[in-house]
């Protein structure tokens, strides 16, 4: 099929044959007109790829603004351990710390200029969000609708008093409608998030070309990766959950299209905190959706496995993942700006193991967030925390040396496993639960997302007994030996392997027969490992510590909470 006849058949998908020439011309017109000004940029991805995550703003400098103070981190102690930054959103916005975006096309200039974003893509591929389920009441789109304007006359979702939304799956326990004022009078209008953020209507295909024309924009602006906010709430249909509805996956197999004509090298994240089999539908088969997709599952799993001293329920579930075509690849983290989801644990973890989760993170100080259900009663979605609070009780237990092993036991996790690492800013520096942000904004979500002084930052990296260096400079060790080892590839396959319940261990290979056994003892007590358990090759190394070569004659200790990296090269 040609290029034309691409984007026409999934345009007819959505909107009917009748309508789909009219709506595929303007997005030809679109690609057309911005695809000259698109720069080709490297595309795909290998071992040597690792996600930063940060807003643009997470580090303020008293000498610089924070995306130059971020730019300046970067280079001085991370330019060859990074390849993707992901700045969350930095554009002009009225709440929701940038997740309510009042202009699309600007940069927010509290944080920088395009100049600096330009800077960053420079040396990084840059990944942007695309906020597109939704829009600040304070921007253009809404003031436009309130005005009265006829562009905007359906930019929106007006709500019949009378509509059946008894099914719709809530992410949020506020109300899902709120009224505005306009020219027109009141309108009540859908609000999947908050009264700020209204929805925006895409069964107006005027919106769905304005958003490609947003993509596009910001393709034209450096970036390398577009990931999709709160996409699975983008249809909305009265009388159905409004969540994963066809005219969704067709729309994000829509993006992917137009990327793969007028930027080739551009990646589609998508970004859907839902049990495990929900997320997964947004691979498509394998081509046609998304080119990756958040492992949402892996990190509350991580966390219950440390936190009960077992890794029986993790192995199981990660011997269960079903392989990836090779054109799609996990996103795997533990921690970003949100907090841990709760529902990617649906049909693994049981009632009772969630409470678990619920108490720890309330003992370790932090927070939970509820979400309202479609039979009026309310459960946690989302555990706020950071991770190291997580993983670590707020009271000292034993020395700060055993505390970092904990929690790099549970990064190395993610290094190691099948697909793209991220990495939270917080993750990387080691922060602690930010209880003054926490309080001044009276938002769950803020303990997690601190605003650090850039000079003192430094200092603490400057320092080796810091929890900052301790933290970093062995997460910066573990990167840079990542991108040595083929094993590490996305793609390469990964076999779980099983034995004792206090240890998580897989095997990730190359075709040629090159190996990596990754074994990680998620207790506090030490582990003898026979030689048959792991099915070692002869002689390998443990690259994660030490580059002797071991027979694999050799009893295996692991003390509490390592980690080993068994190369074993060919």
């Amino acid at each position: 099929m040609n290029e034309e006849g691409a984007i026409n058949s999934i345009v007819a998908e959505i909107y009917g044959e009748e309508h789909a020439e009219h709506i595929s011309r303007g997005i030809r017109t679109r690609i057309d007109s911005n695809k000259a000004n698109i720069i080709p940029r490297k595309a795909g991805w290998s071992q040597q790829d690792s996600f930063l995550i940060t807003y643009g703003d997470s580090l303020v400098s008293e000498s610089m603004i924070p995306l130059q103070a971020l730019d300046r981190l970067l280079t001085d102690y991370l330019q060859d351990a990074i390849t993707f930054v992901h700045l969350l959103p930095f554009f002009p916005f009225s709440s929701d710390d940038g997740f309510s975006v009042v202009d699309y096309r600007a940069v927010n200039p509290k944080v920088g200029a395009w100049e600096d974003i330009a800077t960053l893509g420079s040396s990084y591929r840059l990944v942007f969000d695309a906020v597109i389920n939704h829009a600040s009441v304070s921007g253009s789109y809404m003031q436009g609708f309130a005005s009265g304007e006829a562009r905007f006359e359906n930019f929106f979702i007006e709500v019949d008093e009378n509509a059946d939304l008894s099914q719709v799956v809530r992410p949020r326990s506020l109300s899902l409608v709120h009224e505005y004022e306009t020219a027109k009078g009141v309108k009540r209008l859908w609000t999947t998030f908050s009264q700020d953020q209204v929805d925006l209507n895409y069964a107006n295909p005027d919106v769905l070309l304005e958003i490609i024309d947003v993509l596009l924009y910001y393709a034209q602006r450096g970036a390398s990766m577009f990931r999709l906010d709160a996409i699975a709430y983008l249809w909305k249909q009265p009388g159905t959950t409004c969540i994963h509805l066809p005219q969704t996956h067709a729309i994000v197999k829509l993006f992917r299209e137009v990327v793969r004509q007028a930027a080739p090298h551009t990646l589609i994240l998508t970004e859907t905190n839902v049990p495990h089999e929900e997320n997964i539908s947004y691979f498509g088969n394998g081509s046609d959706e998304a080119h990756i997709v958040y492992n949402f599952t892996l990190s509350p799993m991580i966390l219950f496995s440390i936190a009960t001293a077992n890794a029986e329920k993790l192995t199981t579930w990660a011997t269960g993942l079903e392989p990836l075509s090779p054109q799609t690849t996990w996103l795997n983290f533990t921690a970003s700006h949100d907090g841990i989801g709760v529902r990617p644990t649906e049909g693994i973890l049981t009632d009772a193991e969630r409470e678990l989760l619920f108490d720890r993170v309330k003992r370790h100080g932090g927070r939970l967030s509820i979400k309202r259900n479609s039979d009026g009663s309310e459960s946690v979605y989302e555990l706020n925390i950071s991770y190291f609070d997580a993983i670590n009780p707020p009271q000292a237990e034993g020395p700060i040396q055993l505390q970092v092993d904990r929690f790099l036991l549970s990064q190395a996790i993610v290094l190691a496993f099948k697909g793209i690492p991220a990495i939270y800013i917080h993750s990387l520096l080691g922060s602690r639960n930010d209880y003054a942000g926490l309080y001044k904004s009276g938002r769950a979500r803020s303990i997690n997302r601190a605003r650090l002084s850039y000079e003192a930052v430094r200092a603490e990296l400057a320092d080796p007994q810091s929890l900052r260096n301790r933290v970093f400079s062995r997460y910066r060790e573990l990167l840079k030996i990542r991108q040595k080892h083929a094993a590490f590839h996305p793609t390469c396959a990964m076999q779980v392997l099983s034995g004792d319940p206090r240890l998580f261990a897989f095997r990730r290979s190359t075709e040629s027969g090159s190996s990596i056994t990754a074994v990680f003892n998620v207790s506090n007590q030490k582990v003898c490992i026979g030689k048959g358990l792991l099915e070692l090759p002869e002689q390998f190394q443990d690259i994660a510590s030490t580059s002797k070569t071991v027979t694999s004659s050799t009893q295996l200790t692991i003390h509490p909470y390592q980690f080993l990296w068994l190369a074993s090269e060919r």
